[in-house]
């Protein structure tokens, strides 16, 4: 059965806003503070970048000691 064009519009809007969201503004080395999430309001630096997973693994310091943490584009903002 061959897809509407409606359809056919919905899939590719939907691949557009993958696109755009993959698009980042953050680098290795950069200052964030975590916003959401068990780890909110710990700041820490961006060791890696997962632009395909829109994931960063994120250096914070904690007991003393930095830690690597996993989190998500939007769970973070630069300070």
């Amino acid at each position: 059965m061959p897809l509407t064009q409606g359809e056919v519009n919905r899939i590719l809007h939907k691949e557009v806003a993958v696109r755009e969201r993959k698009k980042t503004t953050f680098g290795i080395g950069e200052s964030v503070k975590v916003i959401s999430g068990p780890l909110s309001d710990f700041s820490g630096e961006i060791a890696e970048i997962n632009e395909d997973a829109s994931r960063l693994k994120v250096l914070v310091s904690i007991f003393g000691r930095e830690t690597p943490v996993e989190v998500g584009f939007d769970q973070v903002k630069k300070i």
